[in-house]
């Protein structure tokens, strides 16, 4: 049997919190298909979720513990976690991938909750999903979205251990650069590099590592390797997702590979001081948009100019809300949030830099180790 990530009363105070709001916005039941809410509310952690084969389902009812709905496939894996209703159907099937089980199911339920907003996502078939809402005639199917960030958006002392323990993890990691990256050497072998060595240093996984380089700057966050050499004047910049029983870091960091520019420098600077100014006033009552607001004082660039500036952070690498100037989310103590400006340099290139803190009733704690202004040279 798989250990589990957290001792049984976590989810029980998951549950309890939940069904709270639950009671409060006059739900009967909350109805999930995608891996961070069975995750949440089960401890259910496969990689098998990258198959988009099967479908998985869980019901958390407005009283009782959460039923899920799933594969048999999956029988064994979920028994290990504190659930104690599991029922399972055949998959794939012909005809009825547990569209009937789950009717079933929730149809004891007058109002029905499920995410349906922003960054939420339907992981069954559309056909399947008109099937189930015309079995439950019945029952009102309504908009959760709300309800479930703001359960998961403020998280427990033991998530914030786990975080604190991959962004450390991700911290060393970076420390060791400048015995790591050299002249030379091919993207595809910095990653290649930087990958082993989170694993080296106790990452269970690095799902997510993107950056580029460039004379200068680079042209984008988001690239994947390719076999440009690294060449003296170049800005490195390498941001990584590692894993700890499938929490995330997501944080950042930027090398100059024989010497920096004095542009460079300087934006390396404002880029360090625009987290440091977000975090200067990151308490709970503020609001995403103060921090955003902090951060685009010091970069001196509009608000059109820079997207998001951060996002929430845990079992998933990005996580609502986002860091803009139209979120007025308030901060509420133990939300994890990355802070990540950018810049723009001109002629194609830009730099980024990102932390992740929690926030505390007072300063924020760091889960990374905060970069110093001055850029690392290797």
């Amino acid at each position: 049997m798989a250990e589990p990530d957290f001792p049984e009363a976590e989810f029980e105070e998951r549950l309890a919190r939940a069904q709270r709001a639950m009671r409060a916005n006059g739900l009967d039941g909350l109805f999930f298909t995608t891996e961070a809410e069975v995750r949440y509310f089960t401890g259910f952690r496969t990689l098998f979720w990258q198959s988009p084969t099967r479908p998985w389902f869980l019901v958390v009812p407005a009283s009782g513990k959460p039923i899920a709905v799933i594969p048999q496939i999956g029988a064994h894996l979920m028994a290990s976690t504190w659930i104690d209703d599991i029922r399972t159907f055949s998959a794939p099937h012909p005809t009825d991938d547990g569209v009937s089980l789950l009717a079933d199911c929730l149809s004891r339920y007058g109002k029905i909750g499920m995410p349906m907003g922003r960054e939420s996502a339907l992981r069954m078939p559309l056909r399947d999903f008109r099937a189930l809402t015309t079995r439950l005639s019945s029952s009102e199917i309504v908009d959760a979205s709300d309800l479930m960030v703001k359960l998961r958006m403020v998280k427990s002392e033991r998530e914030i251990a786990l975080l604190r323990e991959i962004c450390g993890i991700g911290s060393a990691g970076f420390a060791n650069a400048a015995t790591l990256f050299h002249a030379g050497q091919s993207l595809k072998e910095v990653f290649r590099t930087f990958r082993i060595e989170l694993l080296r240093q106790g990452a269970d996984d690095v799902p997510y590592l993107v950056g580029g380089a460039g004379q200068g700057g680079y042209g984008d966050v988001i690239s994947p390797p390719t076999d440009q050499q690294l060449e003296a004047g170049d800005v490195l910049m390498l941001d990584t997702g590692a894993t700890k029983n499938g929490y995330f870091c997501d944080f950042d960091r930027n090398f100059a590979i024989g010497s920096a520019s004095d542009e460079v420098c300087k934006a390396h600077e404002k880029l360090v001081r625009a987290v440091k100014a977000a975090a200067d006033i990151a308490r709970p009552g503020k609001t995403c948009a103060d921090l955003f607001s902090a951060m685009t004082a010091v970069l001196g660039q509009e608000d059109g100019d820079v997207g998001r500036l951060g996002h929430g952070l845990g079992m998933q690498l990005t996580e609502m809300p986002s860091i803009t100037g139209f979120d007025m989310t308030g901060l509420k103590e133990n939300m994890v949030m990355t802070l990540e400006p950018s810049i723009d340099l001109g002629d194609g290139k830009m730099m980024v830099h990102e932390e992740n803190i929690v926030v505390r009733d007072g300063p924020p704690e760091f889960l990374s180790t905060p970069a110093p202004e001055e850029i690392t040279v290797i």
